[in-house]
């Protein structure tokens, strides 16, 4: 907190952190409402010496509740976490009510399915279908949906995420940096009925079921210098191809120039003839991103944009039209290419890991 704030924080901030406001049993419910723990973490963070910005991305709240909640304590200290009377009819709904609904929420899953929905939380609790939607909607609550992750257990991790990262921020001179893999098993997919184009009022459709017209596999390497891509087309995937792309890489990067490769840890990249290429090619230095790490490897945001914007739509009758329309789409790229602009230092990244880590950790995963 700016100023001589906090000074005048320090007593109740003991009382938070004493063992009749100890955080971790706020944070737990043992003896208050989630809304009152989320408030002592705000408070929390505060003395904490943490920006609202970097408490409210933590807790996941608005900025602008950080700083009500940090402006009401400085004003009112621990009375100032506690609602203020409002004028009107009361609430129907008491905080103990809404505290077992979020708890439920969190903690259990009903009868019958993986997941609660607003029909079943009210038939559990007794509220309304529109009340549980306020109180989902107040505390960030989203049963219905579903994320994914993956935590790598590279014991090198670390090593490797400042390795690639470095790479980023700091490219070494007289050097091209190139984020390599491949975009295995594209598939030429036609409609079984043609599509219907877009009209007003009426999204393009098309139909459910297609036709499987073969694969092809994409080999591209991502300059991150200037967002060129080298790319190269095989109907394989194994690691004789990649050892013909690093031959096209090869005549394709001007000879005085090291060449810097971030690859992942496929089995293609590691093969006996593939670790054999940088001593015979000393100008070629292999990078490896940690493994279950592709997020790190600039290529696959890449291949998002190849997705979004050819392959998920399209329609071909054979391989040899997808692979023409992939050929095309990377000579648009490179007529106008765009580099991405990597942020997050190495630390930063670790950091943030070692937050989401702790965490889970808390929920008792």
């Amino acid at each position: 907190m700016p100023g001589g704030s906090e000074a005048a924080v320090a007593s109740p901030i003991r009382w938070l952190r004493s063992p009749a406001g100890n955080r971790i049993e706020r944070a737990r419910r043992t003896t208050s409402a989630q809304v009152l723990a989320m408030r002592s973490k705000i408070v929390l963070g505060c003395a904490d010496s943490e920006d609202n910005q970097q408490i409210a991305q933590r807790l996941r709240v608005h900025p602008d509740t950080v700083s009500k909640w940090r402006s009401r304590f400085l004003r009112l200290r621990l009375e100032g976490l506690v609602d203020e009377q409002r004028p009107g009819r009361p609430s129907s709904v008491s905080l103990d009510q809404v505290e077992q609904v979020v708890v439920a929420t969190l903690e259990q899953t009903p009868k019958g399915a993986t997941h609660w929905s607003r029909a079943s939380m009210a038939q559990r609790s007794g509220l309304s279908k529109s009340t549980i939607g306020r109180i989902w909607r107040d505390f960030g609550l989203k049963p219905h949906l579903a994320g994914t992750f993956k935590l790598s257990r590279d014991p090198l991790f670390v090593e490797k995420v400042v390795d690639v990262v470095g790479l980023y921020h700091n490219p070494p001179e007289r050097a091209v940096v190139l984020c390599v893999d491949e975009k295995s098993q594209i598939q030429a997919l036609d409609r079984s009925q043609p599509v219907l184009p877009m009209m007003p009022g009426m999204p393009e459709r098309r139909t459910h079921d297609y036709v499987r017209n073969g694969i092809t596999s994409l080999f591209a390497a991502f300059n991150i210098a200037d967002g060129t891509v080298i790319g190269e087309l095989h109907r394989q995937h194994r690691a004789t191809e990649f050892k013909k792309f690093l031959i096209t890489i090869d005549k394709s990067v001007p000879a005085d120039l090291d060449v810097h490769l971030i690859c992942d840890n496929y089995g293609t990249h590691k093969t006996p003839a593939i670790k054999a290429w940088p001593a015979r090619h000393p100008r070629f230095h292999l990078h490896f991103t940690p493994t279950g790490s592709s997020w790190i490897n600039q290529v696959e945001h890449w291949f998002g944009f190849l997705t979004d914007q050819m392959i998920r739509r399209g329609a071909h009758k054979s391989v040899q039209a997808l692979e023409s329309d992939i050929r095309t789409w990377i000579n648009d790229w490179n007529d106008n290419p765009r580099p991405f602009v990597w942020k997050k230092t190495a630390e930063e990244i670790l950091e943030s890991l070692a937050r989401y880590c702790r965490r889970i950790s808390d929920a008792g995963h």
